[in-house]
């Protein structure tokens, strides 16, 4: 058993629940979607460079980093058939892991278990040109620990992202995020956006590290 593996390095996670903090992350090849921001289209392209790497040698690299923090990320990390016991081996071995997925692949199988990842989903917004593979049925297995991320690049953006947050009551079930398409939309319009339609308890969020380097930088 091994997974394709375009990257591992440690940085600290620029967005979500734990933005700021360490990370390693484990970037897979390839994925399901061709989101018309992406900012990894690299790792999603067929001639994309990776590594097979065993089970054993990722549960390697991370531990010899000392860091508790472990993001599954892509490409899409749910398209790895065996991504359960990747996630259930570094949990025993002490790490919390954070799934970074586009929100368009069924994520009940991992929510249910006893080992349990945390989430961080994608809605993709329609300047996406994704929107209609999302699967909004994994709203029912969202946790307290859990996000879903809305990238937006424009009011039209900001009026759905509104409209799902509250369709699927996502701020009772867990963490919510708007964050901007990097260059597209200045953050001021979403906090404007957000006060006049009083979207409490969701909250702005930039991508700290392409404020810390450079946005087109890889392995950070």
């Amino acid at each position: 058993m091994t997974y394709p593996v375009a990257e591992i390095f440690t940085s600290i996670n620029g967005e979500s629940i734990r933005a700021g903090e360490p990370a390693v992350f484990v970037r897979f090849k390839g994925c399901n979607l061709n989101c018309s921001y992406c900012d990894t289209q690299w790792a999603n392209t067929p001639d994309c460079e990776y590594e097979e790497l065993s089970l054993e040698e990722i549960l390697k690299r991370i531990k010899d980093t000392g860091i508790t923090n472990v993001t599954l990320t892509g490409g899409e990390p749910l398209l790895q058939k065996s991504i359960n016991s990747l996630t259930d081996s570094l949990i025993l071995a002490g790490h919390r892991v954070e799934i970074e997925t586009n929100g368009s692949i069924p994520i009940k199988d991992l929510a249910l278990r006893d080992r349990r990842p945390f989430f961080t989903l994608d809605y993709k917004l329609p300047s996406s040109g994704m929107e209609k593979y999302m699967l909004t049925d994994n709203y029912q297995y969202l946790k307290e620990g859990d996000a879903v991320k809305f990238v937006s690049g424009s009011v039209h953006d900001l009026t759905k992202a509104k409209e799902i947050i509250e369709t699927f009551a996502l701020t009772s079930k867990c963490k919510v995020y708007i964050s901007p398409v990097f260059g597209d939309i200045d953050p001021k319009d979403i906090v404007d956006f957000m006060i006049k339609n009083k979207l409490n308890d969701v909250r702005l969020q930039l991508q700290l590290h392409k404020y810390i380097w450079d946005p087109r930088m890889r392995g950070v």
